[in-house]
């Protein structure tokens, strides 16, 4: 089995960001907390595993906090995701971030799994945010994973 690498994003990666992300978000743009994330702008990493991408986080710090806006793994259970969060993090506190922290929505429940199991902690849920955010975001679907009904934000944090 071979190792993937984690590398920062780069401006020569902006191609294949762009299709990824619209692959996955469905366009370039997420929401959360109702502010609007131009995702192929921000900071973020991509593992890299037989030179394909495999893997990507992108990241917005803010008076002191860094949000993760957006995480995928096309290769499970190879600790991609892990090794993503575990760069942001360290990136984190080098910018005197104390808390990490991230929004997704209640169908996720498999997201939700996962930040725990890292160490994150159920912080908020607001209740019928993503209405909001499909005013911004129209191609939010009214039903997601499971077939669950897409309604309400969950905020997850992780002190550092």
């Amino acid at each position: 089995m071979n190792e993937f690498l984690i590398e920062p994003l780069k401006n020569e990666h902006h191609d294949w960001l762009v299709e990824f992300l619209c692959e996955q978000w469905g366009s370039t743009i997420t929401i959360s907390r109702g502010h609007i994330h131009n995702t192929d702008k921000l900071p973020g990493f991509v593992a890299v595993l037989d030179g394909r991408f495999v893997g990507l986080i992108t990241f917005n710090i803010y008076k002191q906090e860094c949000e993760i806006v957006t995480l995928n793994s096309v290769v499970e259970k190879r600790g991609i995701g892990t090794a993503l969060i575990n760069e942001v993090k360290r990136m984190a506190i080098l910018k005197g971030c104390g808390r990490l922290w991230l929004v997704t929505s209640n169908d996720n429940l498999r997201a939700v799994q996962f930040y725990q199991k890292l160490g994150f902690r159920l912080v908020k849920i607001y209740r019928n945010a993503i209405e909001k955010s499909r005013q911004l975001k129209p191609e939010i679907p009214l039903i997601g994973i499971d077939g669950i009904p897409i309604r309400d934000e969950i905020e997850l944090e992780f002190i550092l």
